[in-house]
């Protein structure tokens, strides 16, 4: 006769030890993978994919700003439409109350006139399109009725160019949160790849930057190249006292900069006022594309998207914020890791 008992059930301590051997293998698992970047590259190599990750967050860096400016230029463009049309209001409210006192002073003398008595119950745009309706209207009337047409179109203008610009602002927001994420997420796999580093190898690195930046904060030989223009020279000056401040994405200074932040910064140091990002500056003054022709205090533009700026120095050197890890520095324009496009003199 057939059993009909039921298979017997694993105990609760099998399912347990079972449970933490699956745990565990998925856990060897990921430390294998973890584990790979560090078995495959050596610290050389390590340094040169964070380099180029830093420098993607630098491309990232300019996008962001971008949009951090163009989200305050709307902002401040839609308080200003939204103040103008607060103002409108009252000036149309005061239109329409000049017209009820002259109903008023109608009544008084007789009645209201039916001409008066229908607008103040109807939209003057549709009233003023009635010929017959205007022949029945003093001059007076006309005008004071014509005066909140105008109004009336013109608050209707700023109201929907106000919706308009706060659209385009949500979307820079959206932008701007999406590149700050971008950013944030390249300085977040550079790091990871330092992780993978040895403690040694870590500090090596670490001393090797160290020696990079101390080096090139001091002061080095710029030649005897003329300033482009006393105001280039007080930007110029300016940035020379920001030597050793260290790179933060998005900064302006004073005590952190990016590339862009710096240039920016130091011109208005000199009462110019010159554009926030590296591709907006690009578009400023006369382009000089001869490294021989350019002067202290010029702007120079590395990377065929122009995603990097700094200031002429003199003698090939740049004083710039070049990226994440680094300080406001010296550097030979030969090792910035991209092409020299283009100076600009402001």
């Amino acid at each position: 006769m057939a059993s009909h008992r039921r298979p017997k059930q694993p105990s609760r301590t099998r399912v347990t030890v079972l449970t933490t051997a699956a745990a565990a293998a998925v856990a060897l698992s990921a430390n294998a993978a973890n584990a790979a970047p560090s078995e495959k590259l050596n610290k050389d190599e390590v340094k040169a994919k964070v380099d180029k990750l830093y420098e993607q967050a630098e491309q990232a860096t300019e996008k962001y700003n971008g949009a951090k400016e163009r989200q305050q230029k709307l902002q401040k463009e839609i308080s200003t439409i939204q103040d103008n049309v607060a103002r409108g209001q009252q000036d149309l409210n005061k239109l329409r109350d000049g017209l009820g006192s002259l109903a008023t002073a109608q009544y008084r003398s007789g009645g209201i006139d039916p001409s008066v008595q229908l607008f103040l119950s109807s939209d003057p745009d549709d009233y003023l399109d009635k010929a017959s309706t205007l022949d029945q209207l003093s001059g007076q009337q006309v005008e004071a009725l014509k005066k909140i047409q105008d109004k009336q179109r013109e608050l209707a203008q700023e109201r929907a160019e106000a919706t308009e610009k706060l659209k385009d602002l949500s979307a820079t927001r959206t932008q701007l949160e999406r590149k700050k994420k971008e950013v944030q997420g390249k300085l977040a796999e550079a790091q990871k790849l330092l992780n993978t580093l040895t403690a040694k190898e870590k500090a090596a690195l670490a001393a090797k930057q160290q020696r990079a930046n101390r080096s090139s904060t001091e002061r080095v030989d710029l030649g005897d190249t003329p300033p482009a223009s006393g105001r280039a020279a007080a930007a110029f000056s300016a940035a020379q006292s920001q030597i050793g401040k260290p790179y933060v994405y998005g900064a302006t200074g004073p005590s952190s900069f990016d590339c862009s932040g710096l240039t920016s910064w130091a011109y208005a140091q000199a009462g110019v006022s010159i554009p926030r990002t590296s591709q907006a500056q690009a578009g400023i003054g006369t382009r000089i594309y001869s490294q021989s022709d350019l002067q202290v205090g010029d702007l120079v533009f590395f990377f065929n998207d122009i995603h990097h700026v700094g200031l002429y120095a003199g003698n090939g050197q740049v004083l710039h914020a070049p990226r994440t890890g680094t300080v406001v520095r010296y550097e030979s324009m030969s090792t910035i890791g991209g092409p020299f496009m283009f100076g600009v003199r402001v």
